[in-house]
């Protein structure tokens, strides 16, 4: 069953110092305490970042945020963006509309909301299982070896310390400590110099989309916050020399009223930052009991607003998997999915965050007459225009990412949801539905989900209830009714919606991962699929044999059923040894 506190942290649990406060680094936090590891998160600043990088929160990561218990909260503080519309030169060339229904969520819009406040929400929601940060303390060194990773930690009044830890996560930004001292090279190339600015605006368009202005020769974005009449500007040709709030101002009124064709009044900027962004990242992102996520792994330009959003992916990703392993639930295998899942995924986003910047740029010279044309044979082509919005907001959104080439997805001929893809999407097929409702309510189960339906084979829900005896500790198994049939964890989908959005008949079973991706499934519940869709997570999660004794004791109602997990000799910090080769962990296979 769904659930939001924190996992019970006896003495000794495994401990993971978070180095990095930021979205990523509360991120990570979270999902460790939750599962009952004691976190230490630090941070070099003095106190929480004043000013905002990123203000868009995508689909996904509020899905995201919805398993984590958190989205209200970011929900509340944010403006939803459902649109982007383009005008060159004071013509307004096309209003592209946020188009989700090839890819259903409860979340079809954009959140605008400084990052400040983001952070804020998830600072709240880690203080509320146990973690605080620590300002003022920053990493200046680590090694590690097989067992642990040795750091020095350095006051902000001078004092350094000496911190061992079984694990260590580093959310430290584009300039990354942690990185450099793992050796871990940034890849890539340099690029454009831009401007960040936020400011009150006054003109006569609704703050219901983001607005993209060419003045013929270079571009501007606008972005509405939810405080009424404050925007995000974005230049990609910022002035060449240090400018006056005054002049800045003056600067982008000229350049916005160009490009929207009408008076538009900018206010001194609060907040403006000038800055060459690169497009950079590391070839991977675990070295032995060492990851790094978010800027610390990639940097890049902030034309599509995916850096904090995959870093948040990022987090939610490798924050589960560590906590499995780290409990000695999971092998090494599982950790070395981290890279192998993320890191195709960081080289495809910077190729796609290539293509933004030069698209939100857009400085070729015949800018200001190939547009419209162009945009008008767009506008007026409704199949072409739909088809645009899909692919460019949809992209935006992140609710494309799948895992279907995964080590821990094991695609089945007769699984009734593509392996790899979103539950979330079964869920927001029908929205209101009861069934649909409960599986929502699941997704924020911090454990692996079985989800099956009643009424099959008496053999598949033997098989479910000894999975649920077995592996009750990280695995939720559900059993989903209509108003028939019986099993462990009933789910009830009175309407059948539920079990139609999922493809389940009798029998059928889907294993969904703490991430809310489809691991497995198939058309009828037995040991054996079962044992194969767990076997990804090392010989420590699935014994045939011992599932085979639990369903023989289930089915004779006999002595208990004896836990899967055998106990390790080790400590709880290392039951993780982190034996794999390099290749292995890398996630070759």
């Amino acid at each position: 069953m769904a659930t939001n506190a924190p996992a019970s942290r006896p003495a000794g649990s495994p401990r993971v110092l978070v180095v990095g406060a930021g979205p990523v680094g509360l991120t990570a936090a979270h999902e460790l305490a939750r599962r009952g590891l004691a976190v230490r998160l630090v941070d070099g600043a003095a106190g929480p970042a004043p000013t905002s990088r990123a203000v868009a929160v995508h689909p996904r990561t509020l899905e995201t945020f919805d398993q984590m218990g958190v989205v209200d909260g970011v929900l509340a503080r944010g403006r939803r963006n459902q649109a982007f519309t383009m005008f060159a030169r004071g013509r307004r060339l096309v209003r592209l509309e946020a188009d989700y229904r090839s890819m259903p969520t409860r979340y079809p819009f954009t959140v605008i909301v400084g990052q400040t406040e983001t952070e804020e929400v998830l600072r709240d929601a880690v203080a509320r299982l146990g973690v605080s940060v620590e300002w003022g303390v920053r990493l200046t060194s680590l090694e590690q070896d097989r067992d642990t990773v040795r750091t020095r930690l350095e006051h902000a009044d001078g004092t350094t310390e000496e911190y061992e830890v079984p694990w260590l996560v580093g959310c430290d930004g584009g300039h990354s400590t942690v990185r450099k001292q793992l050796g871990l090279p940034l890849l890539g190339e340099s690029s454009e110099t831009w401007a960040l600015a936020d400011a009150a605006v006054s003109l006569d368009l609704p703050p219901d989309t983001i607005y993209w202005a060419h003045t013929g020769s270079q571009a501007m974005m606008m972005v509405p916050y939810q405080r009424e009449g404050y925007w995000r500007l974005l230049d990609t040709a910022p002035a060449g020399r240090d400018e006056t709030p005054a002049e800045a101002a003056r600067r982008f009124s000229e350049k916005l009223s160009t490009g929207l064709g009408r008076p538009v009044e900018v206010g001194e900027p609060d907040w403006t930052s000038v800055f060459t962004f690169q497009q950079r990242m590391v070839p991977r992102m675990h070295d032995g009991r060492c990851f790094v996520a978010g800027d610390a792994a990639h940097v890049h330009s902030p034309a599509s607003g995916q850096g904090m959003n995959t870093g948040i992916q990022e987090a939610y990703n490798l924050g589960w998997k560590l906590a499995m392993a780290a409990h000695g639930q999971a092998g090494p295998e599982l950790l070395a999915t981290y890279g192998e899942e993320r890191v195709p995924i960081g080289k495809k986003l910077l190729g796609s965050v290539r293509k933004a910047t030069f698209l939100v740029q857009f400085k070729a010279a015949m800018a200001g007459v190939g547009l419209p044309v162009a945009f008008t044979f767009v506008r007026n082509v409704g199949p072409l225009r739909r088809k645009i919005q899909r692919k460019v907001l949809g992209g935006m959104s992140g609710l494309l990412l799948s895992y279907p080439e995964s080590s821990l997805t094991t695609a089945d001929p007769l699984i009734p949801v593509p392996a790899g893809t979103r539950a979330a999407a079964a869920a927001a097929r029908h929205p209101d539905d009861p069934g649909a409702e409960a599986l929502r309510a699941e997704l924020r189960d911090p454990r692996w989900s079985l989800v099956w339906a009643a009424g099959g084979p008496d053999a598949a829900g033997r098989v479910a209830a000894a999975a649920a005896a077995v592996h009750g500790a990280w695995l939720s198994v559900r059993t989903v009714h209509t108003g028939g049939g019986t099993g462990p964890g009933p789910l009830a989908d009175p309407e059948g919606l539920l079990t139609a959005s999922l493809g389940l008949a009798p029998g059928g079973w889907l294993l969904i991962r703490p991430d809310g991706y489809v691991a497995s499934g198939g058309a009828e519940l037995t040991r054996d699929a079962l044992a194969k869709a767990l076997a990804p997570l090392g010989p420590g999660a699935v014994l045939p044999d011992v599932i085979r004794e639990a369903v023989a004791a289930v089915r004779e109602g006999t002595a208990p059923v004896r836990v899967l997990d055998r106990p390790s000799s080790a400590s709880p910090e290392l039951r993780d040894t982190v034996e794999a080769s390099a290749r292995v962990l890398e996630g070759h296979r």
